[in-house]
């Protein structure tokens, strides 16, 4: 709960917008307050990779400008935004985490980007992430991990965790994140803030370093329903420059916030709910569906049958994708190029080995030979086979229920370096995969903590384009429970 004494980093987006609004405070001296706060926190949490200062100051004072001016451009105008760097910021860097890009210097904004600037956004602050968003972890940033702020020993998650950690320690308002199999969701959950995969589509990703080309999706990070709520309703939309963007009309996400909470069917996995999901977990999730339950919704099991598939599905999918989408760093037309090659060949092969972290490779290996003459039939096209399965499955059960309810992570934040196995690290994804392979909304919201002090999150997943409904069911436990406006000591 934010009492008068709450520092201006940690209001959220609401508050401030209320605040900016009212003229209790202005743009710069919130601005001012979250840059002072990454600097102090920065040396312990490593969420940011790069930031202006002096770009984000002059945004505060345009946005003050208007609002004296009477122009304001609505809630957003005037709160600072961070962006995973993954995401293209005109004049900005965009290394995607990668010593590929290094030294790429966007020259355009991505159309998240552009939306948020037209809001009034102050961007603030390009945020570290899984190399290429390849990961669960944020370890595998080419150039240092990042920390949980709840325990800087432990992971923030990934590939977003650079975004969530930053929300959670107060170095923005809000930020936005990729999510190609959960990373929204899964630092989301492990750093105790909201985060929201939107339905495939409903975000251009134009302008964002793709990973996965069918699966990748851009979506916002906020410390209540709420916030996530206003970010959706400004980055929502068509766009013409990206072709797999919908022509579905952009509600008002904040108007059934807004309105009295109606009770709603309920389905409860049975398949997320079993072996591998930790007690600790599964308690705080089971008091999340109680609530429910007091609510008035009526909550039923259900079934996805083909979960147990869902991630070899998606590490056949994504790395086949992977590996045409990364063809493009070839060491000639930008990004890392090795010194003196000997032939083309070793231009290639050199700016490659040199510019990839080690599970960069490992992926493009891995989709390389899906894809191969011999093996395309045999895993490939098997794997699209399964991934219309799994979406059926989806669509079956809401032919029940209204949302899905699941842990968004079987484990709380685990320590740097514990799930050095790939196999075991692929595993943290687990619950969050099959939205992205069959395109569905899916939320993450806070609800409680581990007796060592550590974020729990739980899933809730819509239909396609339910994303008012999912917002609004995701609010009515927020609203109530805020675990989401607790802060780390940091």
């Amino acid at each position: 709960m934010t009492t008068s004494t709450t520092p201006l980093y940690y209001l959220s987006l609401a508050e401030a917008a209320a605040a900016l609004s009212s003229g209790r405070i202005s743009s710069a001296e919130l601005t001012d307050a979250v840059i002072a706060r990454a600097e102090a926190v920065e040396p312990q949490l490593h969420a940011l990779l790069s930031a202006d200062p002096a770009a984000a100051r002059a945004q505060a004072q345009a946005s003050d400008a208007r609002r004296a001016a009477g122009k304001s451009l609505g809630p957003l105008d005037g709160i600072p935004i961070g962006l995973k760097d993954v995401i293209a910021v005109r004049d900005q860097p965009l290394t995607a985490g990668s010593r590929m890009l290094a030294n790429f210097i966007s020259p355009y904004d991505a159309t998240v980007t552009r939306r948020l600037r037209e809001a009034g956004a102050v961007l603030y602050g390009r945020h570290n992430c899984d190399e290429f968003a390849m990961g669960s972890s944020t370890e595998n940033s080419a150039f240092h991990p990042t920390g949980n702020p709840w325990d800087l020993e432990r992971v923030p998650g990934g590939s977003s965790g650079g975004s969530a950690a930053a929300l959670a320690a107060g170095e923005a308002l809000a930020t936005l994140g990729s999510d190609t199999g959960g990373s929204i969701r899964q630092p989301a959950a492990l750093c105790g803030v909201v985060g929201l995969k939107p339905t495939y589509g409903r975000v251009s990703r134009y302008g964002l370093v793709a990973y996965a080309s069918s699966l990748d999706q851009i979506g916002p990070f906020g410390r209540t329903v709420e916030d996530v709520a206003l970010v959706l309703q400004a980055i929502a939309g068509h766009d013409e420059r990206d072709s797999t963007s919908l022509r579905a009309k952009t509600e008002d996400f904040g108007a059934e916030l807004r309105g009295p909470a109606i009770p709603r069917r309920l389905g409860l996995p049975r398949e997320y709910f079993g072996e591998g999901l930790d007690p600790e977990v599964a308690a705080a999730v089971e008091q999340a569906v109680s609530y429910y339950r007091g609510l008035g919704c009526e909550v039923r099991p259900v079934s996805l049958p083909h979960t147990p598939y869902c991630l070899d599905t998606y590490y056949v999918l994504a790395t086949a994708e992977a590996s045409s989408n990364l063809s493009r760093y070839d060491g000639i037309r930008y990004g890392h190029r090795c010194a003196e090659p000997r032939d083309l060949n070793d231009l290639y092969s050199r700016s490659r080995a040199e510019g990839f972290g080690a599970e960069v490779k490992r992926r493009i290996i891995l989709g390389t030979y899906v894809l191969s003459s011999g093996y395309y039939d045999a895993y490939y096209l098997r794997a699209q086979k399964v991934r219309t399965l799994v979406r059926r499955d989806f669509l079956q059960a809401f032919a029940d229920v209204d949302a899905l309810l699941t842990p968004t992570s079987p484990i709380p934040a685990f320590r740097r370096g514990e799930k050095a196995d790939p196999l075991a690290m692929y595993l943290c994804d687990i619950y969050t995969i099959g939205a992205n392979l069959a395109g569905l909304p899916a939320m993450s919201v806070p609800c409680g903590f581990t007796r060592a002090g550590l974020p729990v999150g739980f899933q809730l997943l819509g239909q396609p384009l339910g994303e008012a409904q999912l917002l609004a069911l995701g609010h009515a436990y927020d609203r109530e429970h805020q675990w989401g406006r607790r802060h780390p000591n940091l």
